[in-house]
C-alpha cells in the first residue's frame, strides 16, 4: 500500500485531481468529508460537540449549525482546540478504517487540505501538492465559487503559503492552466504512484 498525502491551496484544483486519481483506481480518504460524517445527527461525535458547546450549536432539525459553531471557535483559540480535540481523533480513526479496507496493493490518497499547516507530511509515504499561482487561484475563487476578491484573499491568507506547501512536496502537479492540460499531468503522476506502490 502506498499512502499519499494530497494537498493544495484553496482554488488550486485539488478536488479535480483527487477525482481523476479515483477514476484511475486510487482509494480516496477525504478528510473534510469524514469530518462532516463524524458529527452527523445521531453520532457520538455530534453528542460530544453538543456536550462541549451546548445545544445552541444545533439547527432546528438537530444537525450541526456550522456557521454558529464557526463563529464560536474561530473567535477563540481555546474553543477551537476543544473542538479539534473532539473531531480530530474521530477523523483519524475513520481514516484508518478506510485505509485498512483498501488492500495491500492500493494507492490510498488522503485528501488533506491543511497538511502543510498541521505538519502532517510524515504520516504519508509521499506528499502530492496541486499547485497554481496566486493569481490563478484568486480568479477561480471569484469566477467559479462566487467569492469577492477580498473574501478569496482572506481565505487564501488563512492557509499555508505556496512556498510552505511546496517545501513538503515530493511530487507537484502544476494546475495553472486549463482543465484539459491537467488530465495528462495527473495521469503521469498516477503512473509514478503505481510504480512506487
Amino acid at each position: 500500500m502506498l499512502k499519499v498525502g494530497l494537498t493544495g491551496g484553496i482554488g488550486a484544483g485539488k478536488s479535480e485531481v483527487s477525482r481523476l486519481l479515483v477514476s484511475y483506481g486510487a482509494v480516496l480518504v477525504d478528510s473534510d468529508k469524514i469530518a462532516r460524517e463524524v458529527v452527523a445527527p445521531g453520532t457520538p461525535g455530534l453528542a460530544a460537540v453538543v456536550a462541549e458547546f451546548g445545544p445552541g450549536v444545533l439547527t432546528s432539525e438537530g444537525a450541526l449549525d456550522r456557521p454558529k459553531l464557526g463563529a464560536i471557535v474561530f473567535a477563540d483559540t481555546d474553543r477551537l482546540a476543544a473542538l479539534n480535540a473532539i473531531v480530530h481523533p474521530l477523523v483519524r480513526a475513520r481514516s484508518a478504517e478506510l485505509e485498512s479496507a483498501a488492500g495491500p496493493d492500493a494507492v490510498v490518497v488522503h485528501d488533506v487540505p491543511l497538511l502543510a499547516e498541521n505538519a502532517l507530511a510524515p504520516l504519508y509515504d509521499l506528499v502530492l501538492v496541486v499547485d497554481a499561482s496566486t493569481e490563478t487561484r484568486l480568479d477561480r475563487l471569484v469566477r467559479m465559487r462566487g467569492m469577492t476578491p477580498d473574501e478569496a484573499r482572506a481565505r487564501m491568507a488563512a492557509q499555508a503559503t505556496r512556498e510552505q506547501r511546496l517545501a513538503v512536496a515530493d511530487l507537484v502537479i502544476d494546475n495553472d492552466g486549463p482543465l484539459e492540460e491537467l488530465e495528462p499531468r495527473v495521469r503521469a503522476v498516477w503512473e509514478e504512484l503505481r510504480n512506487r506502490s
